[in-house]
């Protein structure tokens, strides 16, 4: 591994993450493209940022990024629900991705607390 971000646990987590909902979103039929590209967008996000982040060198610009993986957490969140509903997850599927979620949150907010505890 030749960046130090590749490291970190919550990042191959949010990386496992956003493979399953690749390989989970191309089996969404027809009509829900729209859902298909948010969802894969939003997960795909939580990782790069957190990559992203990894790379700035003030703790404020860091903060900022793992806030923002953090948010597309959340927006995750709300887009597996309206997948659920829409009958194109199963629940067994939709539980299993909001616990990576929230395993995923928890770390991260554990980052940002790590960082508001190394302020001068």
């Amino acid at each position: 591994m030749a960046f130090t971000f590749e490291k970190l646990i919550v990042y191959q987590k949010a990386i496992s993450f956003a493979d399953n909902v690749c390989a989970l979103t191309e089996k969404f039929p027809r009509g829900y493209g729209f859902l298909s590209d948010q969802l894969n967008r939003a997960s795909v996000s939580i990782a790069a940022n957190i990559a992203e982040g990894n790379g700035r060198f003030t703790i404020p610009d860091r903060r900022n990024f793992f806030m923002i993986a953090r948010g597309s957490v959340q927006e995750c969140v709300a887009l597996l629900e309206i997948g659920f509903r829409r009958k194109l997850l199963a629940l067994d599927i939709h539980c299993q991705l909001r616990s990576d979620l929230e395993e995923i949150s928890k770390m991260l907010s554990g980052l940002i607390n790590g960082l508001e505890r190394r302020k001068p």
